[in-house]
């Protein structure tokens, strides 16, 4: 089967091979991202999430905007090409004045350390809800983007439905943003 996995951009980075060898040895940084549609009052209406096939299992999954940070590439510049990647160049993403995340979220190899899993690695990321202005036209590996009010992106069918245990990371990022449902 084809990996449906995005290219490297830097390919000179790392080798896949040297990837995987220092997956197996160190966490490895992470950027993600919460797509939100906000009001005039800068309150959630709608919350994007992506629908992507999983290299490992060939099912499609539901997922958020992730990837890695790079060497020598700010927090603020991999959430940029994250956003770009994952959701096009017009997508018109507004990054948050501060780097400071909603949540630090942390991806063991083994399930059930935490909520949230990556049987590649270990890997910890710095989450961020970011609104987006623009036309978002998924690229690379993601398939569709949907928009989803927070009521539909709060139901047991939608969280379930998020790889990696990512359910609970949208959850906190609708309590971060004051848009759980009631």
């Amino acid at each position: 089967m084809p990996s449906l996995r995005t290219p490297d951009p830097n390919p000179g980075w790392l080798s896949e091979i040297a990837l995987d060898e220092t997956r197996a040895r160190v966490p490895i940084l992470y950027v993600e991202a919460v797509p939100v549609r906000i009001d005039a009052l800068g309150q959630v209406e709608h919350v994007g999430v992506l629908l992507r096939g999983s290299a490992t299992t060939g099912e499609l999954t539901r997922t958020l905007v992730s990837g890695r940070v790079m060497h020598g590439e700010s927090v603020r510049e991999a959430l940029l090409r994250n956003l770009e990647k994952d959701l096009g160049s017009t997508a018109f993403p507004q990054l948050p004045a501060s780097t400071v995340p909603f949540t630090v979220a942390e991806y063991f190899p083994l399930p059930g350390v935490t909520p949230l899993h990556d049987p590649r690695q270990h890997a910890v990321a710095l989450a961020y809800i970011v609104p987006v202005n623009g036309d978002c036209k998924p690229r690379q590996d993601a398939l569709e983007l949907t928009w989803l009010t927070p009521e539909e992106a709060a139901s047991p069918e939608v969280l379930d439905d998020l790889e990696g245990g990512r359910g609970t990371l949208l959850m906190q990022a609708l309590a971060a943003a004051g848009a759980l449902p009631r």
